[in-house]
C-alpha cells in the first residue's frame, strides 16, 4: 500500500516562509516523479512543482525564483521551500507521486493546508 504523508503547512504572514514534507512508503521512491500541487478555494487543483525520478524540475510560474521542490532518496522524501509567500499562495497542498514508466500508478497524499495572511 502506498501512503504519502505531508507535513509542514500552516499560518504564515506574507514575505515568510514555509517547508513542506511529503513521506513516502510501500513504493520503490526512485522510481517515481513527484510534484507538489495545490488547490485554492473554487478553483481547479494547479500544478506547482514538480522533479522527475532523473531530478530534472520544473515549476509553476508564479513560483518560479520562489519555491524549490528537492528529493531524497535515501530517506524517501520530497520537499517544496517555499519562500517569500503571497496571499495568493494560499491553498490546500498536496503532493503527488506518478511512476516514470506506468502512468497509472499515481498516488495522493491527503493534502495539508497553508494559509499565508497577516
Amino acid at each position: 500500500q502506498v501512503q504519502l504523508v505531508e507535513s509542514g503547512g500552516g499560518l504564515v504572514q506574507p514575505g515568510g516562509s514555509l517547508r513542506l514534507s511529503c513521506a513516502v512508503s510501500g513504493a520503490i521512491f526512485r522510481l517515481y516523479h513527484y510534484g507538489w500541487y495545490r488547490q485554492a478555494p473554487g478553483k481547479q487543483r494547479e500544478l506547482v512543482a514538480l522533479i522527475t525520478s532523473g531530478g530534472n524540475t520544473n515549476y509553476e510560474d508564479s513560483v518560479k525564483g520562489r519555491f524549490t521542490i528537492s528529493r531524497d532518496n535515501a530517506k524517501n522524501t520530497v520537499d517544496l521551500q517555499m519562500n517569500s509567500l503571497k496571499s495568493e499562495d494560499t491553498a490546500v497542498y498536496y503532493c503527488n507521486a506518478k511512476h516514470e514508466v506506468n502512468g497509472r500508478l499515481q498516488y495522493w497524499g491527503q493534502g495539508t493546508q497553508v494559509t499565508v495572511s497577516s
